[in-house]
């Protein structure tokens, strides 16, 4: 891919490839010299024409048949497969992501594609509450126009993820992707593309959050917003779209994922060897960048010392570099502004608990190596805020009773993990463990499409999880029909047949 770099990139609006007045170059975060790309982004009155040119085709989109609608989005994922190794090295390139973890996520797109494309036939059979002489039909229509804000972090599954939910449901889709992930969004056009989708039914349209996120997220045409990114952001994106706007004929649907701050509690019965290689994982995979990245570890007392102790050695042996050296476990953050937040909270970190262990990075990219903070008191900074960064915040508890009061003492609730050997222990967290997806002896990042849905509540976010059995009915209006079939005889129609 990379006689491939520095492309330039336009946007996709009406099935046409059209010039804009302002672009941006992607780069390389582990070599900030590398342009990935060049992106055009769309200005107000092309984001203008995407919206009008979405309403046009939802007249015929939207009364497609279910099955032409998933066999596109089938040989959308077919395509993502014959493509995987070029697919990941964009991924690679683009974000920073080591390739092992790359190529994970070229396989959750493509389960993405086949599973919301059996689900929409599922839900296209509708239910049927037959009684004597009245026949009752549940069945579901599309809601319209979606507009899709996607992240930077999994730019590839969850771009997919959203924008083939949307469109599966019968709904035109607009893609706006995160800036710093736009070449990658650009490859799930031409992917689309190439499946089939007809124009106007899907939109690329990259541009700046603040200005054409917010035109698209305002606009009264719109019925469905699908975002995932930061809470600052989800919320005011959840408080437009909750004012009804002239000439607006129905209420908006957010489908927001905000982040967390998640835990993993290690009691006095865990498998310290298990509970160290788990923690390690969830806690610097990616930079600690995932949404899921366990970023508190709430250890009782008596183990305390001794997993700290092998905690910060198995660290140690972590390797930092570029994200395409096959032997990279941590590679960069994602550009200059998130390795200034992170450093400042590590700065708030020493204010506030003990460095158990700082790494040092590589200087010619935008890295931060990892950093442990222990003693960490359950209300600070870096206990509460999240950072999405390679830092950790290691908290002691006296008990398992205090533990499970600490993990659940934030305002977020989507991953946690709980490593123990005891069966009261695993049975309490499973009831009163607050967060969408609890991972016991294990670790809590790497959900799979319909094995583990993934999504919180709190203010982790507002909508169903992504992969699972409920989550296209977020892109769907549900009607009733019930017809009195006791009448008597027929009427035809005059000069019919």
């Amino acid at each position: 891919m990379k006689t491939q770099l520095g492309k330039t990139y336009l946007p996709l609006i009406n099935g046409e490839y059209v010039e804009t007045a302002e672009k941006v170059d992607s780069l390389n975060p582990s070599n900030y010299s590398q342009v990935v790309g060049k992106v055009g982004l769309i200005n107000i009155e092309q984001a203008e024409i995407a919206m009008q040119s979405a309403k046009e085709a939802f007249k015929t989109w939207g009364k497609t048949t279910a099955k032409q609608r998933a066999d596109i989005i089938r040989k959308a994922g077919d395509i993502i497969e014959q493509r995987r190794a070029e697919l990941s090295a964009w991924i690679v390139l683009e974000v920073g992501k080591p390739v092992r973890e790359a190529d994970a996520e070229v396989s959750e797109a493509i389960d993405f594609c086949r599973y919301y494309a059996a689900e929409m036939e599922r839900l296209d059979k509708g239910y049927n509450y037959d009684v004597a002489g009245e026949n009752n039909r549940y069945i579901y229509q599309p809601r319209g126009i979606a507009v899709v804000i996607s992240p930077w972090n999994f730019p590839f599954a969850i771009a997919t993820g959203m924008t083939v939910a949307a469109l599966v449901t019968g709904n035109c889709t607009l893609l706006k992707p995160a800036e710093t992930s736009a070449v990658i969004a650009a490859k799930i056009t031409e992917v689309l593309v190439e499946a089939g989708i007809p124009k106007g039914v899907f939109q690329y349209v990259p541009g700046k959050g603040s200005v054409v996120g917010s035109y698209l997220v305002n606009h009264p045409d719109t019925h469905v917003i699908a975002f995932t990114g930061s809470q600052e952001v989800g919320c005011k994106i959840y408080a437009d779209a909750a004012v009804l706007k002239p000439g607006q004929k129905h209420m908006k649907r957010v489908i927001a994922e905000m982040g967390g701050k998640n835990g993993i509690i290690i009691d006095e019965s865990a498998d310290l060897d298990q509970a160290v290689v788990g923690v390690v994982q969830s806690a610097f995979g990616y930079s600690g960048q995932k949404c899921s990245a366990c970023s508190r570890v709430i250890v009782v007392e008596s183990v305390y010392d001794s997993f700290i102790k092998r905690f910060v050695e198995a660290t140690k042996s972590l390797n930092i570099g570029e994200a395409e050296l096959p032997q990279t476990q941590v590679g960069p953050v994602i550009d200059d502004k998130s390795q200034s937040r992170i450093r400042e909270y590590i700065e708030k970190g020493k204010a506030e608990a003990e460095v158990a262990l700082e790494m040092s990075a590589p200087v010619n990219g935008y890295f931060i190596g990892p950093v442990i903070f222990t003693n960490v008191p359950a209300d600070g900074i870096i206990a509460q805020q999240e950072i999405f960064g390679p830092v950790v915040a290691v908290i002691k508890a006296k008990d398992f009773q205090e533990a499970l009061q600490v993990a659940n003492g934030t305002n977020y609730a989507l991953t946690g993990g709980l490593y123990s050997r005891t069966p009261s222990h695993i049975e309490q967290a499973q009831a009163e463990f607050e967060v969408g997806n609890l991972y016991i002896n294990r670790t809590i990042t790497g959900a799979i499409v319909s094995r583990q849905p993934f999504g919180g509540f709190k203010l982790s976010g507002v909508g169903s999880k992504a992969g699972g059995p409920d989550y296209l009915l977020q892109f769907l209006e549900p009607r009733t029909i019930t017809e009195n079939i006791q009448r008597q005889g027929f009427a035809p129609i005059e000069g019919a047949e």
